[in-house]
């Protein structure tokens, strides 16, 4: 299966209204990036075991780890949780900066280090959302 039918099948497989609110966000993030790598991970680690909730992912950078080894991974992922989505902004070396910059002007949503989490777009402010997308973006493409 290829990894825009994965997406598909993710998105279309969570209950309204989360399906069409990921369909919504998805097409924003490819709106505010276009072109840029989309991924797609399953949850599972290489034994088959889930350890996380899948997760749609935009745009690329390098992780460098503690023992010098690198890896590819996403700038920008989307994912279903209990309770409605989680936006993950990936590489930020300043840890306070998303909390700062965009958590009192977002609307009802946490916001940590790397992740705001809502239970609906409707209680989102979608233009500080999408400039914490953007920022998110092009911050790991330096």
């Amino acid at each position: 299966m290829s990894i825009s039918e994965q997406i598909k099948t993710y998105i279309t497989g969570q209950p309204e209204p989360k399906r069409s609110e990921m369909q919504n966000l998805h097409q924003l993030i490819i709106q505010v990036s276009p072109g840029c790598k989309v991924w797609f991970l399953d949850g599972k680690n290489s034994e088959g075991k889930t350890v996380s909730n899948p997760n749609i992912g935009y745009g690329s950078y390098t992780i460098k780890y503690a023992n010098g080894t690198t890896a590819e991974f996403y700038q920008v992922g989307m994912s279903a949780n209990t309770t409605g989505i989680s936006v993950y902004i990936m590489g930020l070396e300043d840890k306070t900066y998303l909390a700062e910059t965009y958590g009192k002007k977002i609307g009802k949503a946490s916001v940590t280090g790397y992740c705001i989490k809502f239970k609906t777009l409707k209680e989102l402010n979608i233009e500080v959302l999408e400039a914490a997308i953007r920022y998110g973006l092009e911050q790991a493409a330096h």
